[in-house]
């Protein structure tokens, strides 16, 4: 086995005012009271929060100064997401910076939190990184993992770790904590889910390990935790499966079939769904069918209790 630490990072973020100097401090921190730590991530969007007002192109001077942090400590960084302006688009954006402090990849998020992330675009890449002499690494961001194609499509590129930084401040955290395991599970890797505090989210982050069980699970105040992996364990348990069971992986490469739920043809019952928004009062959702229903020259089956 050949050590490897990461440390996630779950600290408050502040969304009007910079939160660089503080990540810097929290950073300086880790690596002096865990100088064993190889990797520090840190939760979605923590350079300044959650308002795309403050995007900016890259690079620029927060991925500069993360570079400089991560030579000076001699460390790979993954310093949560910033939003990147690109011409007229916005994209939420996370980087990978390697001890040496060069930019190793980007990786921009592939399903923002519609309809409530305005005026994001999303990104089109997968992201896989290669440590030498460790394995290899995947990246997603929050609602990326609500889609599970996504994890599989990293763990079919031959992810054995994921690094999934988050911003989640609503009462679904519990259920993402059950899609974290389900992940790490199904996809039988490491999966580091690091949220934020304040305006960065309500914390309670998560690490687990290829069998799908918590390694590790954070309060809802500021905290560092160094966890040490065994991508043996990875290797292990996609020989011989999630606790000598299931072998999802090889069974997915030998039953890999023609899904047709993923030709880009339109899909009725899909598209009967509605246009995807904020959720509205009863009242204005059947305004809405109507004018659905009137666009489309045929009458909207309106659902059960939403007929005038």
């Amino acid at each position: 086995m050949k050590a490897f630490t990461i440390a996630g990072i779950q600290m408050k973020v502040s969304a009007t005012h910079s939160n660089l100097e503080m990540m810097k401090l929290k950073l300086d921190i880790t690596m002096n009271v865990y100088p064993a730590v190889d990797l520090v991530m840190f939760s979605e969007l923590c350079y300044h929060g959650p308002l795309t007002y403050y995007a900016e192109p890259l690079p620029n001077s927060f991925e500069r100064e993360m570079q400089a942090m991560a030579k000076k400590h001699k460390v790979w960084l993954v310093p949560g997401s910033v939003f990147e302006k690109v011409d007229d688009k916005i994209y939420n954006t996370s980087i990978v910076i390697n001890p040496e402090g060069e930019v190793v990849t980007r990786y921009r998020k592939m399903f923002p939190f519609y309809p409530y992330e305005v005026g994001v675009t999303p990104g089109s890449d997968f992201c896989i990184f290669d440590i030498p002499n460790v394995g290899r690494f995947g990246l997603s961001i929050c609602y990326d993992m609500w889609f599970p194609e996504t994890t599989r499509t990293l763990a079919v590129m031959g992810a054995e770790v994921i690094l999934h930084p988050t911003m989640t401040g609503t009462m679904d955290r519990d259920i993402e904590h059950s899609i974290d395991q389900t992940m790490a599970a199904v996809n039988q890797c490491y999966f580091f889910d690091v949220n934020g505090l304040d305006s960065g989210g309500i914390g309670r982050s998560m690490v687990c390990g290829p069998d799908g069980r918590v390694l590790y699970q954070a309060g809802s105040t500021e905290e560092i935790f160094p966890i040490e992996i065994d991508l043996e364990r990875v290797k292990r348990s996609r020989e011989l499966g999630v606790m000598r069971l299931g072998q999802p992986l090889k069974s997915f490469r030998d039953h890999l079939g023609d899904f047709s739920i993923y030709k880009k043809d339109k899909h009725s019952y899909l598209e009967s769904l509605g246009p995807l928004i904020k959720p509205q009062k009863v009242e204005q959702l059947a305004e809405l069918k109507q004018m659905e229903a009137k666009e489309m020259g045929s009458q909207f089956q309106m659902p059960m209790g939403l007929e005038e």
